[in-house]
């Protein structure tokens, strides 16, 4: 509105500036127009008296020319004419026209000499055709002025409306990105500036949800990370002497290695809290940035199991662990999200490092079949002795963090899919994880057939 006002006032000095020499002039040729028909009349008399017309000659010219007066130089004035004397001898005097001011107007003196005689032909102008149709101009004036500033008016307020519109909408967006909603965007529009402004905060708040989506990952991955040192300090830990303090007749040097073992094992028990917390959250995180964008959600299994198996073959190795990666060559898209792919797939075999003990055996495998991608985690540990009770104690997760089959269940289930649990080939546990293919059309959930059990063999070098 301030834009618009300042408009008004811009156009209507130029339109002062403009129009008011222009009234001027148009007044000036109003009398200028007046004065040529007065020359006009008193040249026809004029013209009349050199020729010689005589006395009815001139009369008729008068007659003709609307009435201009002829007075003779020294004597008195004729009748009906408006000069004086003094005006009247000083025009005779003249070689050219003179225009003199009198009241009601102004009079054209125009001096003759013929024969050896002079005369002086007054033609009287009055005013009000001096200034005739100079109030109608200075209407017509005033209003193209009014025209001019009204119309200029609506035509910038048209115009910085889109641009204030396009100003608030970018400071709006700009305030709600500052109070952490990244996922506001703006329609880019107004001014070219402004327009260009629009698909840079655009970008910018695209940059900032990759760098916080960056940044979030590289937390997942150092958490991960950090897992598995964690995972080998606690079995090296539950490997130690028991940490019990209650039996009487320790020495006081076995007390203080006890509860130093106990510190150990408490403060290894906290930090693995800590970590599994940091992993829930970037998680949940994740999972919320999925939702809001399904068409990320599409990952290839075989290079999540290869990755992570890189992951965990360290440990592996440190636990004299053999292990063996099967149908992971080819590319499985798989309709979930890679950060969610890994963390189930982390979740079954830290529970292998977890609960087998050191030296166990383990085996990855991959297929696909009739619609569906089966990846199994077969161990020859001790096995699960009761699988429906273990997969309901998932469901229920008693305080667990969601490092166990409860993630891979929910995994599965969201894309239709299950999770089983049977005796692997190995002697262990088998865990098999359900989840639709793709790029094909999903059918009846079933394992039968998808993954062969063969024997291990030697680990990779």
């Amino acid at each position: 509105m301030r834009l618009a006002y300042t408009t008004a006032a811009t156009t209507a000095v130029a339109a002062l500036v403009f129009l008011i020499p222009l009234g001027w002039g148009l007044r000036s040729d109003h009398r200028d127009q007046a004065l040529a028909e007065a020359a006009q009349r008193t040249s026809t008399v004029a013209g009349a008296i050199v020729a010689g017309a005589g006395q009815k000659g001139v009369a008729a010219a008068i007659t003709e020319a609307g009435g201009p007066v002829v007075h003779v130089p020294g004597l008195a004035p004729t009748d009906g004419g408006r000069a004086s004397a003094r005006q009247i001898d000083q025009a005779a005097t003249s070689t050219e026209a003179s225009v003199v001011e009198v009241a009601g107007g102004v009079v054209r003196l125009q001096p003759v000499t013929a024969a050896g005689k002079s005369w002086v032909v007054e033609a009287f102008v009055p005013d009000s055709e001096l200034g005739a149709n100079t109030a109608r101009d200075w209407w017509l004036l005033l209003g193209l002025a009014v025209v001019l500033v009204g119309g200029s008016v609506i035509v910038v307020d048209r115009l910085a409306r889109g641009a204030v519109n396009s100003a608030n909408n970018l400071v709006e967006a700009a305030l709600a990105v500052g109070d952490g909603d990244l996922d506001v965007r703006i329609s880019p529009s107004g001014p070219r500036e402004l327009a260009e402004a629009g698909y840079a905060f655009n970008r910018m708040a695209d940059r900032l949800v990759s760098s916080r989506t960056d940044e979030r990952e590289l937390v997942a991955d150092l958490s991960h990370r950090l897992r598995t040192p964690l995972t080998a300090l606690r079995l090296d830990a539950e490997a130690l002497d028991p940490d019990d303090t209650q039996i009487i007749d320790l020495t006081a040097d076995e007390v203080d290695r006890r509860r130093g073992i106990r510190r150990i094992r408490q403060a290894i028990a906290t930090l693995e809290d800590e970590v599994n917390s940091l992993i829930n959250t970037t998680r949940q995180a994740v999972a919320r940035e999925v939702a809001a964008a399904p068409e990320e959600g599409l990952c290839d299994a075989s290079e999540v199991v290869r990755e992570r198996m890189t992951f965990w073959s360290a440990l592996a190795g440190d636990q004299n662990r053999q292990y063996r990666v099967v149908g992971a060559q080819m590319r499985i898209p798989v309709p979930v999200a890679r950060a969610e792919l890994a963390a189930a797939l982390d979740a079954i075999l830290g529970n292998v490092f977890r609960y087998t003990p050191q030296g166990t055996a383990f085996e990855v495998a991959l297929s696909r079949r009739d619609g569906w991608v089966a990846l199994r985690v077969d161990d020859a540990g001790p096995g699960i002795p009761d699988p429906e009770r273990a997969l309901r104690r998932g469901q229920s997760q008693q305080g667990s963090t969601g490092l166990g089959l409860d993630i891979a269940r929910r995994l599965t289930q969201s894309t239709g899919g299950s999770v089983s649990l049977d005796r692997a080939t190995m002697g262990g546990a088998s865990v098999v994880m359900l989840i639709a293919d793709a790029e094909a059309v999903p059918k009846t959930p079933s394992r039968f057939g998808l993954v062969g059990r063969g024997r291990l063999g030697r680990r990779p070098s």
